[in-house]
Formats: structure tokens, C-alpha cells, sequence
């Protein structure tokens, strides 16, 4: 293999690739690369106004890019902006599920225990994550099963590894998240083709809007304790940036990883390698 045989497999000109939550941080980093490689991108939100801070980098890229509304808890509206993408796209080759989420109230704190988590809380958080993963892979999933091949790359985190404290519910969601990309890529392998690949990569702490001031000091700038901590039991030293995600993101995107399914790919610094000592 040559070099222009390996970049052409990084080259996504007339792919099709649906980014669930692709308003969001992640997400939105991840839909900006795509285009830039010339993928047609759809970056499908319940709030597609988040993605406006996006679309003057779209401009100047080689791909296209549309803005979708669909709820990934609701199998209705993921079916009409599924409709909405092939309208403008004519199908679909690959599906990122990178919606997903954690919430205050099903956090635990000094002010709040175990105990006092709210329910619905708890209850979002894992449909948020888990369901959220689920219901979009069995709309768009199905399109791959009728088009004969289609990729769906899953974000699990590293929580589902090793749980963090004070994250019951999204720990034990994405623990389940983890579980299902590897009984989605036996299923579609098995019961319909090995063309249709699942897999997921596991970040470890990126900062987001999310967690951005557990980790980080509002008024300092400075990290909190237990960012602080974070980095000290990080052998890279830092979080991570969306851009730490692009290798691994291609590499299972394209045509480079066909023999690939199942797995679940740490992204993380070296976080979960690092013992303490």
C-alpha cells in the first residue's frame, strides 16, 4: 500500500455520516472535521440552534453540512429527520451516536446523597444515554440493513471501565452502552452482514459544558480539587481536546478498520492505565 492509497481511505468525499447531539461540544468538533474531509454531515439536535456557532466553519470547508431536529428519546422524530436526511442526502453510511449527558440532581455531593438523587434525574440519565444510543441505531441502523453496509460508532466513556465517584447513573449507562455496541456489531454481522460495522470510543475527561466548572475554577481559572486530581492521575497530564478524538473517530469511519467490529477504543491520556503509585 502506497500513500495515496492510504489518505484516499481518510477521504469521506459523498459520505453520508449522521452525528447525534452534533450541536453539542463533541459532537460539533467531530461533524467540523468530517466536512473538512468532505463528508456530508448531518448534525441532527433537539436544539438545533446550538449549532449556529458552527455553521461560518462549514463555509470554508470541502463537505456540506444540514442541521436536523430530532430527540433521540423519541422514535417518531427520529424517523422523520431519518426522512429528512435521505431527502437531502440520498442515504446514509455511518452513524455517530454522541448524544448523551449527566445531570446535577443525579450527581452525587456533600449536599446530596445517594439517597436523595431525584429518580426522574436518574431516569434521564440513563435514557439520555443508553436509550439514546439505542433508538437512533435501530432507525438509521435499519437504513444500513436495506442500503447492504453502514457503520455505527457509539460514544461510550471510560466510566463504563473503572465508574467514577459521584456518577452512579451515568456510569452505569454508558457500562451499558459499552455492552450493547458489542452485542449490536454480533447482531448485524449475524443476522444481516458483516458490511454493517459497530463499534465505540470511550473518552476519558474532556472538558465540556457539562463538567467544565467541576473541573475547573469559574472564578480562578484554576483546576478544582478534583480536576487537580484528574491531572494528577493522568500521565498525559491535561484533558482532553475534541481534536484527540479525530484519530480514533476516522480510523473506525473508514475503510482502514473493515476488519474491525465489537470494540471499544480508550481515549484517555493513559488514565485508566495509571495505577496512582
Amino acid at each position: 500500500m502506497d500513500l495515496a492509497e492510504l489518505t484516499k481511505m481518510y477521504d469521506f468525499k459523498g459520505k453520508s455520516i449522521v452525528i447525534t447531539g452534533g450541536a453539542g461540544i463533541l459532537g460539533g468538533e467531530i461533524a467540523c472535521a468530517l466536512v473538512g474531509c468532505g463528508a456530508r454531515v448531518a448534525l441532527l439536535d433537539r436544539d438545533p440552534s446550538l449549532a449556529d456557532r458552527l455553521m461560518p466553519r462549514f463555509e470554508k470547508s470541502v463537505g456540506e453540512a444540514i442541521v436536523v431536529y430530532g430527540d433521540v428519546l423519541k422514535t417518531d422524530s427520529l424517523e422523520e429527520a431519518s426522512q429528512a436526511i435521505v431527502d437531502s442526502f440520498g442515504g446514509v453510511d455511518a452513524l455517530v451516536n454522541a448524544a448523551g449527558g449527566n445531570k446535577p440532581e443525579a450527581t452525587t455531593s456533600p449536599d446530596r446523597s445517594f439517597f436523595e438523587l431525584s429518580e426522574d434525574a436518574l431516569r434521564f440519565v440513563v435514557d439520555l444515554n443508553l436509550l439514546g444510543t439505542i433508538l437512533p441505531s435501530r432507525v438509521f441502523g435499519k437504513r444500513m440493513v436495506q442500503k447492504g453496509e453502514g457503520i455505527i460508532l457509539n460514544v461510550s466513556s471510560m466510566n463504563a471501565f473503572r465508574p467514577l465517584t459521584r456518577v452512579p447513573g451515568y456510569s452505569a449507562a454508558k457500562a451499558a452502552v459499552t455492552n450493547f455496541t458489542q452485542w449490536l456489531a454480533v447482531h448485524m454481522a449475524q443476522e444481516y452482514t458483516p458490511r454493517i460495522r459497530v463499534n465505540a470510543v470511550a473518552p476519558g475527561f474532556f472538558l465540556t459544558e457539562q463538567n467544565r466548572y467541576l473541573l475547573i475554577d469559574r472564578a480562578t481559572g484554576q483546576p478544582t480539587a478534583r480536576g487537580q486530581s484528574i491531572i494528577n492521575h493522568t500521565p498525559l497530564g491535561r484533558y482532553g481536546q475534541p481534536e484527540d478524538l479525530f484519530g480514533a473517530v476516522f480510523w473506525l469511519l473508514s475503510p482502514a478498520s473493515a476488519f474491525v467490529t465489537g470494540i471499544v477504543v480508550p481515549i484517555d491520556g493513559g488514565f485508566s492505565a495509571f495505577s496512582g503509585v
